[in-house]
């Protein structure tokens, strides 16, 4: 029997974090998902001295202890307080001055913020260098504030139980050997969209210049029927063919040449909420243990 003809490799559908999801939609690729295991992908990450750190506290027994008078917690106010310090960083994002949309009204000294913070320059000569400082501030404020948040529920957890304590001291020593991995990767982000506002950019100049084009080709089209001596016409120019085609693109209901850019503002949110889900993993399955105990 003839076996059937190979075709090309079953492709996976990526299912991870909606980061990496968003990413490769901007930069129009395809993520394949990894067929290695975790362990393996997670061994690359780690050097021999994190391996060592990493198993000494496994195999270390876990020491007794005794809780501190009134230590001892369920986990719901630490629950709150994550939901806090989430919804303060997702508010950040989204009122932040330079990612709030073109259309977005701003007053008072939210205006006079925006106003000192983004220079009034013409949206296609939009600088991304404005984009990519703000981006490292966020990336810099989410970093800063739930790494604090990790170390409180790491200090809560070591006087709930042993096993809790070991769980905290194992918390500790992965964030120390991945801190280095997560943050070189994290720092690619802002080059990714970078390219992005590029492509934006770049797909709006050229939308435009077709839409002038056309505007020439269609008034030249029209200039030899018109009479020289003619009167002009009692109907108004927007009524007539010519007036039709000396409308701007938002009158025709094409978008503006300022489109491209709150698209952008949009999209840079979107990866940031996302880059906060990530961040955020730590922290929630901390708070878990903490009300699971």
């Amino acid at each position: 029997m003839v076996p059937p003809p190979q075709g090309p490799a079953k492709r996976t559908s990526l299912s991870g974090p909606a980061l990496v999801r968003i990413l490769a939609r901007f930069g129009e690729t395809e993520v394949l998902a990894s067929e290695q295991p975790l362990a393996d992908r997670l061994s690359q990450w780690l050097g021999w001295t994190d391996a060592i750190a990493l198993s000494t506290v496994l195999s270390a027994p876990a020491a007794s202890m005794a809780a501190a008078a009134g230590a001892r917690t369920n986990g719901a106010d630490e629950a709150q307080r994550g939901l806090e310090l989430r919804s303060a960083l997702s508010k950040a994002i989204a009122c932040d001055a330079l990612l709030a949309p073109a259309k977005r009204a701003l007053r008072g000294a939210a205006l006079a913020q925006a106003r000192a913070q983004v220079p009034e320059t013409p949206e296609m000569d939009a600088d991304f260098a404005l984009y990519r400082q703000c981006y490292l501030a966020l990336q810099q404020k989410m970093e800063s504030d739930i790494g604090d948040l990790r170390t409180r529920l790491r200090s809560r957890l070591a006087v709930q139980s042993a096993p809790m304590a070991k769980l905290a001291t194992l918390d500790a020593a992965m964030e120390r050997s991945l801190a280095a991995r997560e943050r070189s990767l994290l720092g690619t982000v802002p080059g990714l969209l970078g390219a992005h506002f590029e492509r934006l950019r770049k797909a709006a100049k050229a939308a435009q210049a077709e839409l002038e084009a056309q505007a020439d080709a269609t008034k030249q089209a029209e200039a030899p029927t018109q009479a020289p001596t003619a009167a002009p016409a009692a109907t108004p120019a927007a009524d007539t063919p010519a007036g039709a085609a000396a409308q701007s693109p938002a009158d025709r209901g094409a978008p503006g040449p300022q489109a491209w850019l709150d698209t952008f503002r949009k999209d840079m949110q979107s990866v940031l909420l996302a880059e906060l889900d990530v961040r955020f993993q730590p922290v929630e399955g901390l708070i878990a243990a903490l009300r699971a105990r």
